[in-house]
């Protein structure tokens, strides 16, 4: 009843960080195990190791996202399988994540391209999970929100400006 020793955890979403700066999100995923009569699987994670005091089901699912994880802490993860009797096996190879932490109002890069009907393309990179304000203005005075780019986990995310090739001239800038 040897659940996956594949379960080595991969961990694929690191840090989705959540509105309050706080709190962040790491979601785990798995090879299934091959067993016929195994009918599910239960992932144990806790602040220390071997020590798991939260469990989750998730089943046949071969991935989990586990939110409200404190920044800064290390969290320990381990996966049982059960048959249809319930009976679990023992646990998997530990599997261990700390939780980046966040510094407020970290700035984000700003690349422009300018595509040949004008369209204006801009690469945000910055804090995984921050959601950056996009402005752009004609005179560097008013400026004017255009839009939002929230950072996914690869640290950049693309934001077209379609509007562009109404204006003589734009600039832009992130908050």
């Amino acid at each position: 009843m040897c659940l996956t020793r594949v379960l080595g955890l991969i961990l694929i979403l690191a840090a989705l960080s959540a509105s309050v700066h706080t709190l962040s999100a790491v979601t785990l995923a798995w090879t299934p195990n091959a067993d016929p009569t195994i009918t599910g699987c239960n992932l144990y994670y806790g602040v220390a190791s071997h020590s798991y005091t939260n469990m989750v089901n998730p089943g046949t699912a071969t991935s989990v996202t586990l939110s409200g994880l404190v920044e800064g802490a290390t969290y320990f993860f381990a996966a049982t399988s059960y048959n249809i009797l319930g009976m679990e096996s023992d646990f998997s190879n530990e599997a261990s994540y700390t939780v980046p932490v966040t510094i407020p109002g970290a700035l984000a890069t700003l690349q422009i391209r300018v595509g040949p009907t004008r369209q204006v393309v801009l690469t945000v990179t910055g804090q995984v999970g921050s959601n950056y304000n996009i402005q752009a203005s004609q005179d560097f005075i008013a400026w004017t929100a255009i839009g939002t780019a929230l950072v996914p986990a690869g640290g950049s995310v693309d934001f077209t400006d379609a509007n562009a090739a109404s204006f003589p001239k734009r600039f832009y800038r992130t908050q």
